[in-house]
């Protein structure tokens, strides 16, 4: 991650989450919003596996990745300017 250097960080799932975060805690918990990753923001969402097992979480996915498409917007517009 160093070495990539990412404006935006989106993990999906709760291992992966719970890893960078260095928190455990429910994937409901995490969601819906943004994290503090070293300065970068990182977003939560479920794992395309529990989409598949659990299709109701598919709205809620998108939420959360329209949430990040308008983080990203706004980062753009800001290299831009």
């Amino acid at each position: 991650i160093e070495l990539i250097r990412p404006r935006l960080i989106m993990c999906v799932g709760r291992v992966s989450a719970t890893t960078l975060l260095g928190r455990d805690d429910s994937l409901k918990n995490l969601r819906e919003r943004f994290h503090d990753f070293h300065g970068i923001p990182l977003a939560v969402t479920y794992h395309p596996a529990a989409l598949l097992r659990n299709p109701q979480w598919k709205y809620p996915t998108w939420d959360d990745v329209r949430m990040v498409r308008a983080r990203y917007d706004e980062l753009v517009a800001q290299v831009s300017a």
